[in-house]
This record gives C-alpha cells, structure tokens and sequence, in this order.
C-alpha cells in the first residue's frame, strides 16, 4: 500500500528556522519530522510518496529512492496550488488502489493509523477545544463522515480532521473547487466523495501539529506518545 505524504509548504510560520531548511526536515530530537512521521508508519505501507516544492531537493538528498526498505517517489508541486492539487499530480501513481494520505507537519501514534487503514475509507479525526482552527467534522449517527468544513467561524462540532486519512482512485472522479486565496483544497473533493460514498472516521488518543518553533520544543516533551509500541 501507498502513503502520500504532502510536504511541499514553504513553512512560513517556522521562519527564520524555514529559510534555508524545508519545515519537514526540521528536527525533533535530532531526527527531522518526517522521520518520526515515516518511523509510524503501519508495516502495509511499502512505498512512500513525497509531494515536495520548497527546498525538495534537501528531502531527496535525505531520503533517496529507498529508506527503510520502502521505495521512495517525489512528484513536484511547482505552484502553490493547495492540498487538493498536490493529490492530483499524484494521479498517475495511484490509479485502481486503496492510498494513506498525510501531511507532513504532524505527528500521529502508528496504532491509529493502523485502525483507519481497517476501513475502506476513514479520516482520523479528534476532539479540539479550538476547532474553528482546522477542518470541522460532521458525522451521521454510524460515525460515517457526512461534511468536513475547513477552518469555520461557527463549527458544528469539536470534531476536527488530524491529517490521515484513507481514500482510493474514486477521490479523483471529484473536481476540487477554487477558493479565494488561489489554491484548491481537498475538503472540497472530500465533500462530494463523502455524498456517494462511506468515509469512516476513526478518534485517535494523541495528536501534535507543528505550525511554529515553539512546537517543536513542545514536540520533543510528547514525543514518547508517538513511538511505535
């Protein structure tokens, strides 16, 4: 099986430590992030997909065409087109398949992402006391997702979308829609797939997003949360 791993983001909010290193190879105790992100990886992920942009070149030049005996490919977003296009350049790569997709900013306890790769599809979401911070969740009385709503200014609920998520080539019968600031995001696509079809969510127990440096100071105090069992 397959994991996506989008890491094509500039990392603006890391700056200055973003000027000369790409945010996911910043490190968390010595190691850079996607380190610990790849580290947690279930053993069904045989091959990895880099999306890279900013500073690429220093993921390929850490990571090759192999790392850990999982092969490596990088697919180029040369334009800072948003999530859902990143997945579109992947097409090719994925056709007739079930795929994991992550970002490359966050940490995640491989025992949850092993629980989302049980369903067909799945989102691994979690309870926030802030969730007008990130994609808001909605839910039908199974737990299927109904509606991921990005960063609202009355959510629904505190249910919000941590970055994994299992989806297969049938994301790619949906057209994303262009937002206001010139990307296009992948809870547009989500939506449409999510009215034809099942997406599970699955709670996990931990999470970290890494959006500033002070995170990653933060990051290393919680990092025992995240190591495989």
């Amino acid at each position: 099986m397959k994991c996506v791993i989008l890491a094509a983001g500039e990392g603006i909010r890391m700056r200055p430590l973003t000027l000369d290193m790409p945010k996911p190879m910043l490190p968390i105790v010595g190691q850079p992030i996607l380190e610990h992100i790849i580290a947690a990886l279930p053993e069904e992920i045989t091959e990895i997909i880099f999306v890279i942009g900013y500073l690429g070149d220093k993921i390929i030049q850490h990571f090759g065409n192999e790392y850990q005996g999982r092969k490596i490919q990088y697919v180029w977003q040369k334009k800072k087109l948003g999530t859902a296009n990143a997945l579109l350049l992947c097409k090719e790569l994925l056709e007739d398949q079930r795929f994991l997709l992550m970002y490359a900013d966050d940490l995640h306890a491989s025992e949850s992402i092993s629980q989302c790769l049980l369903h067909e599809r799945s989102f691994l979401v979690m309870e926030h006391s802030d969730p007008c911070r990130f994609g808001v969740v909605s839910v039908d009385e199974n737990g299927n997702m109904t509606e991921i709503v990005e960063k609202p200014e009355h959510p629904t609920s505190n249910l919000v979308s941590i970055g994994v998520m299992v989806l297969d080539d049938k994301i790619f019968q949906y057209t994303p829609e262009l937002h206001s600031s010139g990307e296009y995001y992948l809870p547009t696509m989500i939506n449409q797939m999510a009215k034809e079809h099942l997406i599970a969510t699955v709670k996990a127990e931990h999470w970290f997003p890494i959006a500033t440096p002070e995170h990653l100071a933060e990051a290393e105090k919680h990092i025992h949360l995240f190591k495989k069992q």
